[in-house]
């Protein structure tokens, strides 16, 4: 049996809030804080109480909840190292190459940056799960606000080390839209084609695209896929490096 019990919900205008509960500890952590009443809403209703909260970075949807949790809870806050100063309330700072020790469960923390400067993501090995923040979404990745395409091209490739039956968590519900962009960028992918049929019927349900799985990414998302020849021919790049090649696509979706 998993150690990690997952509740997800949606909440704000397009975000997922997700609890992990360690079933033999006790602990539930909230990943991120995008609507802190909410958070609070779904604790009482699984009757957990909070004691973690794991941020992947500083932005508003992602922290701005962190104070307001903290004065109820009294949790301890865990953030990235790396922009520590931008996570409000943090206890404990933590990077690349740590580990996080959630009761029984353990996370490899990875520095991501790109989307920010000092995004982290929490990969849980022994659980087959992922929670990446704006780092990586289903078939797209995060807008690049404050890194380069280098620096994100690099982040994403750390991720694509993990098993392809990894289950991503991201932050938000934008799989259909990056879809859409997906197709205009590797029209020929039959994965691709295919994917987006599914997640029409899911989102006509009123059923969540997330979580997504490692090797459904690296079938479809174009930002995992700049050696893809489609790609490369689609774009009239075929014999760039392949970091120009995702810096082409991620500015064409930041036009799109």
């Amino acid at each position: 049996m998993a150690l990690l019990q997952i509740h997800q919900f949606p909440c704000l205008s397009d975000n997922y809030g997700f609890l992990i509960h360690e079933r033999l500890s006790g602990l539930t952590a909230a990943i991120d804080t995008p609507d802190p009443k909410a958070i609070q809403r779904e604790l009482e209703r699984k009757g957990w109480r909070l004691t973690h909260i794991l941020n992947t970075h500083h932005h508003p949807d992602h922290a701005g909840g962190n104070l307001w949790l903290k004065e109820h809870a009294g949790c301890i806050i865990v953030g990235p190292s790396a922009d520590a100063q931008r996570i409000p309330g943090i206890d404990l700072q933590i990077g690349e190459g740590e580990t996080l020790e959630f009761g029984n469960a353990k996370a490899q923390v990875f520095d991501t940056p790109g989307h920010t400067r000092g995004h982290i993501v929490y990969y849980f090995p022994d659980e087959d799960v992922a929670f990446v923040g704006d780092t990586l979404f289903a078939m797209g990745c995060g807008r690049l606000f404050e890194g380069s395409p280098k620096q994100m091209w690099a982040s994403l490739q750390k991720l694509m080390n993990w098993p392809g039956r990894t289950r991503i968590y991201c932050a938000h519900e934008y799989t259909q839209a990056n879809g859409r962009f997906a197709l205009t960028v590797d029209p020929r992918n039959q994965a691709l084609i295919k994917r987006m049929e599914e997640v029409a019927r899911l989102r006509a349900e009123g059923r969540p695209t997330v979580p997504t799985t490692l090797y459904q990414e690296k079938r479809t998302n174009p930002f995992l896929r700049p050696g893809s020849r489609g790609i490369r021919a689609q774009l009239g790049m075929e014999g760039a490096a392949d970091v120009e090649v995702f810096a082409e696509v991620r500015r064409r979706k930041d036009r799109f």
